[in-house]
């Protein structure tokens, strides 16, 4: 099963996506900039293998739900979210969710 839900931070838009997987379930956070997921998020591939795409993104582990996700901490995030938007592990993830609304403002 996919669920896929509009999401409002502080008055801005983004997109929840949760897909049921056997014996998992991918949960993501999204807008036109990046997006936040849960641990199934392989972030050294985008780092190392696609780092010619500057994609922004981070990924938090230990995660079950949307609000969970929202609720957590960055645990890794790629090499663009770093130097664009100023994401650092351990960086609340609503915070970062913000710093890529507002920078397309």
């Amino acid at each position: 099963m996919m669920e896929v839900k509009p999401l409002t931070i502080d008055g801005h838009p983004y997109v929840s996506i949760v897909v049921q997987l056997p014996y998992t379930t991918l949960l993501i956070i999204t807008n036109e900039i990046g997006y936040v997921m849960c641990g199934a998020l392989d972030v050294d591939v985008l780092n190392d293998k696609l780092r010619d795409r500057p994609v922004v993104a981070g990924r938090a582990v230990g995660v079950k739900t949307i609000d969970d996700l929202l609720n957590g901490k960055l645990e890794k995030v790629t090499h663009t979210a770093n130097k664009q938007y100023g994401w650092k592990k351990g960086m609340p993830i609503r915070e970062a969710l913000l710093l890529i609304s507002e920078k397309k403002e």
